[in-house]
């Protein structure tokens, strides 16, 4: 009989029927939540036979690999290809972690993909899996053997740092690293080297290694070149110049294409995009791609909470925009910071609703934002890392004392007080803006109570 777990569940999970009994035996299957190498999904690889035909691309990065991941997707599906997408993590289903041909799996087809690595991970001696590796191994056993139509490409995203993440223990046929910062310190190292040298595990041997970080570590140059990996670095063997609603995607300073703007907001997106155009040009020997495909790709393309803007209607006939935006380093609250101030109107207010996790660079993602706020709703996070609302609030007042900043229990329930506010204001007008950041938490909480998709 199996021994039972300490959640209550069983030691096998071949009997559950629902998604949400699954995502709660398959947390319980490992000790820590994050338990960094490659040994045991690669023992899982060889028992299930894990050994894809399709073309793979693997995206890794600070921050920008869900969006690369979504042009990536759509580019390759507008060219007519049957495409795969595994990215982390997800905002308000667990279904959104894994797509084919831009549909999400239903319920059933990962509880089947669960079921499937849970009997495999119990022949012999047990395998202790951690829920990003049985997620990732799910995705891909799915894309192998339960697809209506063989898949020619799929689309990988890094959950953390490269080198010893559970994705990379898939070879790609091409890979991206989209920039270099500071995030994931206990795991990945303390500087922007030591961070370059993990995410630069995620190149192979004379296969396509694009990186999208202008002033890349050399640690993770010398990886690529000691390994021969084909590197081409932004800036240096392709990049983009921007036009009034267009840009140019170059290579070696020639114009190679011309193209709309992404329908993914902010400067930072056209390095993702010319990210994934380099990645597609690498693969045109064997996945061919026509200008039209890449164009259409680009404005298709969408994801949940990057610089994402809703248009809220409030009570009286002014509506403020409601900004969703999960950057939870420094690196990215730069960016959104830049968004910020290219969106801010003379006249415009921006209220911050704002909430983080304890291990995250908080005071370095306040300090990169707190000129572009006028008013703070600081909320704690329900979750075990969750920073206290107090704590955030300390830390903005240390920074600018006569900050504006009141304290919640749920990020929620301080956006409808931001709302509120905002509303109320005797100037209030229609470039005023509500931003939610700090966490992917942070954002699905607003988002499911506002039930946004």
């Amino acid at each position: 009989m199996a021994q039972k777990m300490s959640n209550g569940l069983h030691g096998h999970g071949s009997s559950y029927q629902d998604l949400a009994s699954w995502l709660q035996y398959i947390e319980s299957l490992h000790p820590k939540s994050i338990a960094m190498g490659l040994a045991r999904i690669t023992r899982m690889i060889e028992r299930l036979q894990l050994n894809p035909a399709f073309k793979i691309i693997t995206v890794a990065g600070t921050n920008g690999k869900g969006s690369t991941c979504a042009m990536l997707e759509q580019i390759y599906l507008q060219a007519g290809y049957s495409v795969g997408c595994y990215t982390s993590p997800h905002l308000l289903r667990y279904n959104e972690r894994v797509r084919v041909n831009g549909q999400e799996l239903t319920d059933e087809a990962l509880c089947e993909a669960f079921s499937v690595i849970d009997a495999a991970r119990n022949i012999h001696d047990v395998i202790q899996l951690t829920y990003f590796e049985v997620g990732t191994l799910a995705a891909i056993w799915h894309f192998m053997h339960a697809v209506a139509h063989k898949l020619d490409v799929v689309i990988l995203e890094i959950g953390l740092g490269g080198r010893l993440d559970a994705v990379n223990a898939f070879t790609p046929d091409c890979a991206i690293v989209t920039s270099i910062d500071l995030d994931h310190q206990e795991f990945l190292g303390e500087t922007r080297e030591a961070i370059g040298f993990e995410k630069a595990g995620v190149f192979r041997a004379n296969k396509p290694a694009i990186c999208g970080d202008a002033n890349p570590p050399s640690s993770l140059v010398d990886y690529a070149q000691n390994i021969h990996a084909n590197f081409q670095a932004i800036y240096q063997d392709f990049g983009f110049k921007l036009a009034e609603h267009s840009w140019q995607y170059t290579a070696h300073g020639t114009v190679i294409y011309s193209l709309p703007l992404p329908a993914l907001l902010g400067d930072y997106q056209l390095m993702n995009a010319a990210c994934a155009v380099a990645a597609v040009e690498s693969l045109q020997d064997c996945l061919p791609v026509s200008e039209t495909a890449i164009g259409h790709g680009l404005r298709e393309a969408k994801v949940a909470g990057r610089f994402q803007i809703v248009r809220e209607h409030g009570q009286g006939e002014v509506s403020a925009a409601l900004i969703f935006d999960v950057a939870h380093n420094p690196h990215a609250a730069r960016a959104l910071a830049k968004n910020l101030k290219a969106q801010q109107k003379n006249t415009g207010k921006t209220f911050a609703v704002f909430a983080m996790l304890a291990d995250k660079d908080i005071r370095g993602v306040i300090e990169a934002v707190i000129q572009e706020v006028d008013a703070w709703y600081v909320a704690t996070i329900d979750h075990v890392r969750g920073e206290n609302a107090a704590h955030l609030a300390k830390l903005i007042e240390e920074i600018q004392p006569h900050a504006q900043v009141k304290i919640f229990n749920d990020a929620f329930v301080a956006y409808q007080r931001a709302r509120i506010d905002l509303e109320s204001c005797n100037d209030v007008n229609e470039n005023d803006k509500i931003v939610v950041f700090g966490s992917f938490f942070t954002v699905s909480t607003v988002m499911q109570h506002l039930a946004l998709k």
